[in-house]
């Protein structure tokens, strides 16, 4: 990786400085500046010069920057630190400059009496040219790594975010399973005593799901077909337990069963609906199920007689891992909702965006 960097970075330095040999080199030819042998031997000499220098010397400070670690201080810090460093190698630039310019008789006729009496004020003077070249240099550098840090920054927080919803999703999932087996295996234990033959059916049953639960378990969707094979089960091993008091109804479109939901979603809402509604019944009820297509969502509603109790089913385990969850998966693009529809009737509703769409 840092190989690709480093060739990337000479790869601009030379683009850069390239063009300043060409733009350089059309407008003295504009100007016939390169009429006479020795003018165009000046020429080229200042320019082999001034493009050796600025190649160094834009290495060197790239070399300072990265060592004084300016990149990774506050903007403030920064300014000044591009400020000081693009100054001084302004100067010792043009120092060298004027040294090997006036070395190998490259001068100009008006920088030579300069550069015999008061050199200083030549090197000054050279010194400004050199900031002007120096100080893009630096600033298209920082602009390149800022840009650069910006687009890491927001990687490493859309994957920091995306580590935070895995997590959270595999932790309300984790405390789902439990959940559902602590039931299951009150369900059995009930059956022991009364029926042995039935318990082993149950054991049978629970069997089944918990095979199908941890399939489903390892990715955060599962088609609904899967998910209905595991309510299938469940509601097997329930019927166990309330036999005619239990009765299920389905209302199921064939073109929703490959629709994405999350898994153990649905067996959850079953689960809410018999432990809140039909367990408290003497006469017990149904519990129905419905799967369709609803706009540009997917509807999955679950009814089952019986009563909110003034919201107290709200409040559950079950509900609020279903809102955390689609909260999580989907965003404010989900709906659940759960309502007395009848004076015997509960139901509770999920829309998602319809995948097959």
């Amino acid at each position: 990786m840092s190989r690709v960097k480093f060739s990337r970075y000479w790869a601009f330095q030379a683009a850069g400085w390239g063009v300043f040999v060409l733009i350089n080199t059309f407008f003295a030819y504009s100007f016939n500046a390169l009429e006479r042998p020795e003018d165009a031997e000046q020429f080229i000499g200042r320019l082999i010069v001034f493009i050796f220098l600025g190649l160094f010397f834009t290495h060197l400070m790239r070399f300072v920057i990265i060592q004084l670690n300016t990149l990774q201080k506050t903007f403030d810090k920064q300014i000044l630190q591009f400020l000081a460093i693009t100054s001084f190698f302004s100067v010792a630039g043009a120092a060298l400059y004027v040294f090997l310019v006036g070395r190998f008789n490259w001068l100009k006729g008006n920088e030579i009496p300069y550069y015999q009496n008061n050199p200083f004020l030549l090197i000054l003077n050279h010194a400004f040219l050199f900031f002007i070249y120096f100080f893009p240099w630096v600033l298209i550098y920082f602009i390149y790594h800022y840009v650069a840090k910006s687009r890491k920054q927001q990687m490493d927080t859309l994957q920091l975010e995306a580590l935070v919803k895995s997590l959270e999703l595999q932790t309300i999932k984790a405390h789902i399973n439990p959940h559902f087996i602590f039931n299951a295996l009150n369900s059995i234990r009930a059956l022991i005593d009364e029926n042995p033959i039935r318990a082993r059916t149950a054991v049978t049953e629970l069997s089944n799901i918990l095979r199908s639960s941890l399939k489903a378990e390892k990715g955060e969707t599962v088609s609904f077909q899967e998910e209905l094979k595991i309510v299938k089960d469940y509601l097997a091993l329930e019927h166990i337990r309330f036999e005619d008091r239990l009765r299920v109804e389905y209302q199921v479109d064939e073109e929703t069963l490959g629709c994405e939901v999350p898994p153990m979603m649905l067996q959850t809402l079953v689960e809410n609906a018999i432990k809140h509604g039909i367990s408290k019944l003497v006469k017990g009820g149904v519990v129905k199920i419905i799967s369709d297509f609803r706009e540009n969502f997917y509807e999955l509603v679950v009814q089952n007689t019986g009563q909110l109790n003034g919201g107290a089913r709200q409040s559950g385990f079950g509900l609020s891992s279903t809102q955390d969850r689609l909260q999580l998966l989907y965003g404010e693009k989900a709906r659940f909702e759960i309502r007395q529809v009848n004076s015997d009737l509960v139901e509770a509703r999920i829309l998602i965006p319809n995948s097959l769409n």
